[in-house]
């Protein structure tokens, strides 16, 4: 038996030798830990509703390995995605963001920040407001105005159900019509931005104003 384990000695020797050095060399290579900003993408809104909340879009992610690893890892072959296929209305938290990194599995994170995120899903609504109007400045002296028309009117605005419920009227920009002695038309821009609502059509309407002499007092009397 003896005569057995020490047949090709030096092969064997040479071998283990060589499986020693490969060992060392996989259990002491150098670890390192980098950080990353890690794209955080929403899959599969489901249709009809829209995501109604701040969702950070990026994560910061510490991870930690061999080197030789990490320094093959590009920041673009990282991302995080939640899939939202099949939610209903509400606010959804998904944890454990670092099980949805995709990673070889050398890698460890070692920090994550944020290390989950709240999705607030909301229908998608539409609401009809009308359209005001306002002024700066002052008509020339002897006149003023005596109508105001908006076409159109009213405008759609769509989006998260409970956005709209705060809206009752858009103004456009202001109308500046100091000095003013003659009617106008002007298309001006609605001044609007919602969080998550937006206008669905018309972004600008055609204002006319009418500008009128003010009648002088008294008028033309008469005598005997």
């Amino acid at each position: 038996m003896f005569q057995k384990i020490t047949e090709n000695w030096m092969l064997k020797l040479v071998s283990l030798a060589f499986a020693l050095i490969l060992w060392f060399f996989v259990m002491g290579e150098r670890r390192l830990e980098v950080g990353f900003a890690v794209p955080l993408e929403l899959k599969n809104v489901p249709a009809g509703m829209i995501v109604a909340n701040e969702v950070p879009s990026l994560v910061d992610v510490r991870i930690s390995g061999p080197r030789t690893v990490l320094m093959n890892l590009r920041p673009s072959d990282i991302g995080i995605s939640v899939d939202l296929k099949d939610l209903q209305p509400g606010l959804t938290t998904f944890k454990r963001l670092e099980e949805r990194l995709n990673i070889p599995t050398a890698l460890k994170v070692t920090r994550l920040s944020p290390s989950f995120v709240d999705v607030k899903l909301e229908r998608i609504k539409e609401k009809k407001v009308p359209i005001r109007v306002p002024f700066t400045g002052q008509p020339a002296e002897g006149y003023r105005i005596v109508d105001v028309q908006a076409n159109p009117s009213q405008v759609t605005i769509e989006g998260a159900e409970s956005q709209l419920k705060d809206v009752a009227e858009l103004n456009t920009e202001p109308v500046d019509v100091e000095g003013v002695q003659e009617s106008f038309t002007l298309m001006v821009p609605i001044n609007y931005q919602g969080r998550y609502t937006d206008l669905k059509d018309h972004k600008t309407t055609e204002v006319q104003v009418k500008i009128q002499p003010i009648p002088q007092a008294g008028g033309r009397g008469g005598g005997k």
